[in-house]
């Protein structure tokens, strides 16, 4: 009553696609399957790990990504970008490539881009390459710009002592 249509038959298609043309002329090779291995796009960035308001960590934290923190650290941070919320007190040093400060930090700050909100509380010295303090910030210490705030060991570029003349 019912036939089964080999149009629809995957195995028709391959049975067909191996075949060997019946002409004297030669088949352009087969199509690659679709279920065969493709290269996939890079891994999307994982999210910010993210320390709630409730949370108190005592020691330091280190990672190559991005940390948002609502909580109490004591200790020392080191991240790619790191957000201290309104919420949270840091008491240790901060190093990252970026830090947004909406909270409170007590100790030093090393960055390459540093930017104090408004609501920011920071006591301690910055040591950034670029910086953005809005107004309303609290900020006690000092500020000091270097190339390479990331590494403690560097030294702001000195200044060239002019050549006398000769």
């Amino acid at each position: 009553m019912f036939s089964k249509s080999k149009i629809n038959d995957p195995a028709h298609g391959e049975a067909e696609a191996n075949k060997p043309a019946s002409s004297g002329t030669t088949a352009a090779p087969a199509a690659p399957k679709q279920n065969e291995f493709k290269a996939s796009a890079p891994k999307a960035k994982p999210p910010a790990s993210v320390l709630s308001s409730d949370l108190h960590v005592t020691g330091n934290m280190k990672t190559t990504g991005d940390i948002q923190v609502e909580g109490t650290v004591e200790g020392d941070i080191r991240a790619h970008l790191l957000t201290i919320g309104e919420t949270a007190t840091i008491k240790g040093e901060v190093v990252a490539d970026d830090v947004v400060i909406n909270g409170r930090i007590v100790g030093r700050v090393r960055g390459l881009k540093v930017r104090l909100t408004s609501t920011a509380r920071v006591e301690g010295d910055i040591i950034h390459k670029t910086i953005a303090i809005e107004s309303g910030a609290h900020f006690e210490g000092s500020v000091q710009r270097q190339d390479d705030p990331l590494n403690p060991g560097a030294k702001s570029a000195p200044a060239q002592k002019p050549n006398p003349a000769s």
